[in-house]
């Protein structure tokens, strides 16, 4: 994805693997058909904190701002001042502008001129290749702007045998990336996806493809744009547009490379601070079980919402995603089944005089937990006033514990649920419920009753995004988890469900996913603008997932893909 990571910049800011010791393992000398606790396999945490603490950016100095400020506005004034622009030039302008992260700059301009491209579209009955493709980019764009853009725009791509007449890999790579913004019912949609896929699949096996094609087109394939993190796209595609030399906008390239640098700065202080706080709280020597991933717990939180303005929501989010990791952990590999139904118990009652009896480190898992989210609470209180958002947090991690309660019950129990079963739990602890009131609460400038009916408002949303991060999750850790004896996931209820192969197995929870994201795709456009702004940081939550298990368990195994974009989204800047 890319490029080589050269050694020295490993060896400085991530520990190697074969210099660590093996973590130690709990287990139980006591025979039973099943263990009352499982063998961690997870390995000790991979960075470096000392180095990381001593990042520091230029980009946090005014002049860059000021740099970008001019930059700006040259651009606004030629380009969409410039009655001569042809559309498809300004709708690829515009699709520059949201890849390489600049939306931000130009949400005026960007809105007027697609609606003028509306009208043009309309206009324009001729059904040439330059034609199709802009008719497709004009589509895509419409609908991640929140357009309403009908399907029946697309009849003129198929003959009149109902098959795709256009060969153009550009145009067909458009056609690809909108269909993944469909809905429920949208067939001329579906039959486009699958026609373009297996079309695509075929030149991406054939040899007199170049390298630059095969990976643009196997990307698109295994994860199209509407379901990836934009901004951890970002530096990706500013690579590209610079291979492309003799189509690259200079200007824009300068101004993307700015903000990019500049928004990572802030990136790095935040992370900064999330680490003090890690080795203030320092708890994991003490929990040998479980994983150290804070800098992954950040990478996610920066993938939640990339904004300079929400660095408050990223730090909370941090420590969300870390505790969560830490509670999922005694649930699914330390404790015993009596000990996590205490634990749940001191969860429902807040109160650590509940833990007493309990193995110390779970005593420390529970105060870390109740003084984190205290402490939350109080910073969300003397920020943004309003209502107290205490007890509604509390609450959530009731419904996260319960939920991992019953996946353990399963455990103990040897009981393996149906794939129905298992989803109407799964989405509860997959914690996009709750990492979703987090982050509406982090996001919103006075915690109102209002807040509280968005929340209502989005549950069909925040339900199916967090289908979306159970079974991403489950096929990312799926082999891992069987390896250590957890609870079955999707995949292996649905094999035992229909007594079907694990490959059969994962195209039905593959389907699953796509159907989500329709529904996603649904429930998005029924709310107001006001709404949307807000809630695609929850939808965010589902692209992390894909990003996080897309190669495996990102959070399990550090020295992959996950620790590759660690390095170049939040550490290099862009030179």
């Amino acid at each position: 994805m890319y490029d080589t990571i050269p050694n020295h910049v490993l060896q400085k800011y991530c520990v190697p693997f074969s210099t660590m010791q093996t973590q130690k393992v709990h287990s139980t000398t006591k025979k039973q058909s099943r263990p009352e606790r499982k063998i961690s396999t997870y390995k000790p945490n991979i960075w470096k904190y000392d180095h990381l603490l001593t990042l520091t950016s230029e980009y946090s100095e005014e002049k860059y701002k000021v740099e970008v400020e001019k930059i700006k506005e040259e651009l606004s004034c030629t380009y969409f001042s410039n009655s001569t622009i042809s559309p498809v030039d300004l709708l690829e302008l515009i699709d520059s502008i949201d890849k390489l992260g600049l939306s931000c700059y130009f949400e005026v301009e960007t809105k007027e001129a697609l609606g003028k491209i509306i009208m043009s579209v309309k206009t324009n009955s001729s059904s040439t290749e330059e034609d199709l493709y802009a008719t497709a980019l004009c589509f895509r764009l419409l609908r991640e702007h929140g357009y309403h853009a009908p399907q029946d725009v697309l009849k003129d791509f198929f003959d009149g045998k109902g098959k795709l007449k256009v060969s153009d890999v550009k145009t067909l790579l458009e056609l690809l990336e909108g269909s993944y913004l469909s809905m429920e019912g949208e067939n001329l949609l579906d039959d486009t996806r699958l026609f373009i896929t297996k079309k695509l699949k075929s030149l991406v096996s054939k040899s007199d493809y170049t390298f630059t094609n095969k990976e643009y087109l196997s990307n698109s394939l295994s994860c199209p744009f509407a379901w990836r993190v934009k901004w951890y796209a970002v530096r990706r595609h500013i690579s590209a547009q610079e291979l492309e030399c003799n189509n690259a906008n200079p200007m824009l390239l300068k101004l993307a490379k700015l903000n990019f640098n500049i928004i990572q700065a802030t990136h790095q202080q935040d992370l900064k601070h999330v680490l003090r706080w890690w080795r203030n709280v320092s708890i994991v020597e003490d929990l040998s079980f479980t994983r150290d991933r804070i800098v992954e717990s950040f990478f996610c939180a920066v993938g939640v919402s990339s904004e300079p303005q929400h660095g408050s929501m990223r730090i909370w989010l941090t420590k969300v995603i870390e505790l969560v990791l830490i509670i999922d952990d005694v649930y699914d590999i330390y404790g015993s089944l009596a000990q996590v139904q205490q634990f749940t118990r001191a969860i429902e009652t807040w109160d650590p005089n509940e833990v007493e009896g309990l193995p110390e480190c779970m005593q420390i898992c529970f105060r870390s937990l109740h003084d984190t989210i205290e402490e939350i609470s109080v910073e969300i209180q003397q920020q943004k006033g309003g209502l107290s958002a205490l007890p509604y947090l509390k609450q959530v991690w009731v419904n996260f514990c319960k939920a991992l309660l019953l996946e353990a019950t399963w455990y103990h129990k040897g009981h393996i649920p149906t794939l129905e079963e298992y989803l109407n739990n799964g989405w509860i602890s997959s914690s996009g419920p709750l990492l979703s009131f987090h982050v509406i609460f982090g996001l919103t400038n006075t915690i109102t009753k209002e807040t509280l009916h968005l929340y209502e408002d989005c549950r069909e949303t925040i339900y199916h995004t967090s289908v979306v991060i159970r079974l991403c999750n489950d096929q990312g850790t799926s082999a891992a988890e069987l390896e250590r004896g957890d609870v079955a996931s999707s995949i292996l209820c649905y094999m035992q469900q229909e007594n079907v192969l694990e490959d059969v197995a994962r195209e039905h929870i593959e389907s699953i996913i796509l159907d989500s994201w329709k529904k996603i795709n649904y429930h998005f456009n029924t709310l107001s603008t006001s709404q949307q702004k807000l809630v695609k940081h929850v939808i965010n939550e589902a692209r992390m997932a894909h990003v996080m298990y897309q190669f495996g368990d990102g959070f399990g195994v550090q020295d992959g893909e996950t620790r590759d974009q660690v390095l170049f989204n939040l550490v290099h800047p862009i030179t």
